[in-house]
């Protein structure tokens, strides 16, 4: 379908704002163009796919040090080039010393149902649990990356220690937890000098980070998972009243877990299992969506959009079901991903209505997150998310290493007695969705996005946005969103009013906001071996392509010769 087709049928139309890259030696697509820059650096190195994406990450951990850190945690899809796919799960877990009661919740109903008094489960030494983050990168890199930890630390290391010029992006999230940094004393002589927000263009260094970095390269994620600086981590918790100890970093274990897959129109989807909610939910979706002609009615109707808005609430009816750590709670993912499944739940749709679907209530999830996603010309992919869950996670330092805390804690439910209540060694849950889409057996698709609970959904709609309706991959990670979890239904202001008033005819009730979910990063792979790569507006992505390569063989330059011919 030309770009002109989809625009002949819609009802909503919008212009991009940044372009596309190309590269046949490899692609790196992340939410600051430093740390593509460091993934770039290891393919034009000789490096893969893996070496380019540690790199990567390690990078974001100093330049977008409010979304990630080696105290934080995430899931990690690969693609080898054997054809094979593989989910590692770095998500953190609740430690030792908690139980389903630690905290005193403030409210049975949202938006307050995660809250608990003095907030303790999201700001503070008691939001923490224990990080999967390090382990996951450093072991991913030992079993599928070709070059030594020391290199692909390289630029984090130098970034760290030379500094960095503040984007607006990031000067804007530090002023708006900036009351909350003001309450600890290592995070605030970082970011609020003299007490204000850094300014965007001013230079952060960050030293004792740096040090940190270079212990890891001599020492390996042991120095934190049970090493020297574990104990520096345990300490500091355990004097300011925390749960986390240097027992729950050393038994701490990445799990190494089988992809979800499904298909739509003849593209296969696939995506991580539970604890995240994002590939089961994205097929699930894609399945009711495949009974109707979204083509034929359009990119940004009323008539598609309700028909989104329906299939997502349906998924969130059936989330409490689907989502938790499958060492605690069993949950029925054959039942979700079954066409036969969806078929029931489409009967019941009524094109012309909304209606309630019975959701439970629905945990919140932080938006603020990262993802990256990187390819290499061998085949090798990886599409990976990562978080310290909200902006700057549990708005603390441990002193001295520069390190900012996750607050994890504050997606456990904190009513006892329920499927994501606390529990010791539990896993946090996610809707974390690194996915990946092949058309014909190969590689067609590779995305993902930070963004919370709006995640699946967001993702959800860019395979709609290129399967059905043709977009360019610029066009997809850019298009306008729509999410609900079965209540309002939140829009993207570029949605036209005429299109919002045929949503409130069918019974939504709509909430327009200036964006739904975070800057999605993806890949799209040609026939011809080629890559595209794209970010979209609502962060600071960036894609960087490698093409060119080694010249021809026997080319040398001969400038003698040349004299005496």
């Amino acid at each position: 379908m030309t770009q002109a087709t989809w625009r002949n049928r819609a009802a909503t139309t919008f212009d991009c704002e940044k372009r596309p890259a190309t590269g046949t030696r490899g692609m790196v697509v992340t939410n600051h163009p430093l740390a593509s820059a460091a993934g770039a650096e290891m393919l034009a190195a000789g490096g893969n796919a893996v070496d380019a994406a540690v790199a990567a990450l390690f990078t974001l951990t100093v330049v977008e040090p409010m979304m990630v850190g080696i105290l934080g945690g995430g899931l990690t899809h690969l693609r080898l080039p054997d054809g094979s796919h593989r989910i590692i799960d770095g998500l953190p877990t609740a430690p030792a010393a908690t139980r389903p009661d630690i905290f005193r919740p403030v409210s049975d109903t949202l938006p307050t149902y995660l809250d608990t008094e003095g907030r303790e489960n999201a700001v503070g030494p008691k939001a923490a649990a224990a990080p999967g983050a390090l382990p996951s990168w450093c072991e991913t890199l030992a079993r599928f990356g070709t070059m030594p930890l020391a290199d692909v630390m390289e630029p984090a290391i130098r970034h760290a220690s030379r500094g960095f010029r503040i984007t607006p992006f990031l000067h804007e999230c530090i002023a708006d937890t900036a009351a909350d940094l003001a309450r600890d004393a290592e995070i605030a002589r970082l970011y609020l000098p003299d007490g204000a927000p850094l300014a965007a263009g001013s230079r952060l260094v960050q030293g004792d980070y740096a040090e940190v970095l270079r212990d890891i390269v001599r020492e390996g994620p042991a120095v934190l998972h049970g090493g020297a600086l574990g104990r520096v981590v345990a300490d500091h918790f355990a004097r300011a009243g925390g749960f986390l100890s240097l027992a729950d970093l050393s038994v701490y274990r990445t799990v190494e877990r089988e992809v979800v897959r499904g298909t739509y129109r003849g593209v296969e989807i696939i995506g991580p299992p539970p604890p995240s909610s994002g590939g089961v939910h994205i097929v699930q979706m894609l399945n009711i969506l495949e009974g109707y002609d979204i083509r034929s009615l359009g990119f940004g109707t009323d008539a598609t959009l309700h028909l989104i808005a329906e299939a997502l609430k349906i998924a969130f009816a059936d989330r409490k079901a689907a989502t938790g750590d499958p060492a605690f709670v069993a949950t029925p993912v054959a039942r979700l991903l079954d066409k036969a499944y969806a078929a029931e739940r489409r009967a019941v749709i009524d094109p012309a209505r909304a209606q309630t679907w019975g959701a439970a209530v629905a945990m919140l999830e932080s938006a603020n997150t990262t993802h990256i996603t990187v390819a290499d010309a061998e085949g090798c992919i990886v599409c990976s998310t990562q978080t310290i869950n909200s902006l700057f996670g549990a708005r603390i330092i441990v002193p001295g290493t520069g390190m900012v805390a996750n607050n994890h804690m504050y997606l456990f439910d904190p009513h006892p007695g329920n499927t994501l209540s606390i529990a010791p060694g539990k896993r946090v849950t996610t809707s974390m969705s690194p996915m990946i889409a092949l058309a014909g057996g190969r590689p067609r698709y590779a995305l993902g996005l930070p963004g919370g609970l709006r995640i699946f959904g967001s993702a959800m709609q860019a395979f709609l946005d290129l399967i059905d309706h043709g977009m360019t991959l610029q066009e997809a990670v850019e298009a306008p969103r729509l999410w609900t979890q079965g209540h309002t239904v939140e829009v993207e202001s570029e949605f036209p009013e005429a299109v919002r008033d045929g949503l409130r005819a069918r019974g939504h009730e709509i909430v327009v906001l200036p964006h739904v979910a975070s800057g999605m990063n993806a890949i799209e792979f040609h026939t011809d071996g080629s890559m595209t790569g794209a970010a979209c507006w609502r962060a600071d992505g960036t894609p960087i392509g490698v093409s060119g390569g080694h010249a021809r063989k026997g080319v040398r330059f001969w400038p003698d010769r040349a004299k005496t011919a």
